[in-house]
């Protein structure tokens, strides 16, 4: 199992419809770790860490969102792998 972590920018209406928390349960089902958090900016930055294939099916899911959410960009940054204990909607 290759361990992976990324940081994604996600911009669009992306706050105040639940993506975080979206992002965290799509997260938890995977066992991947890291975070989500709102941006100054209105986008969210997001962290996920784990498994390759688990990381990559969270990544893509980063252009979905929950139904009331609207993604026109998402950004990727490749990161050293990390060891988060959980994921965290901060």
């Amino acid at each position: 199992m290759s361990k992976r972590c990324v940081k994604a920018l996600v911009a669009g209406k992306v706050q105040g419809v639940w993506y975080r928390k979206a992002v965290q349960d799509q997260a938890l089902q995977h066992g991947v770790t890291g975070y989500a958090r709102n941006l100054h900016d209105g986008q969210v930055e997001v962290m996920l860490c784990g498994d390759g294939d688990a990381v990559n099916k969270v990544a893509t899911w980063l252009w979905q969102g929950p139904p009331n959410a609207r993604v026109t960009h998402v950004e990727f940054e490749s990161l050293e792998p990390q060891d988060p204990d959980n994921f965290v909607t901060l």
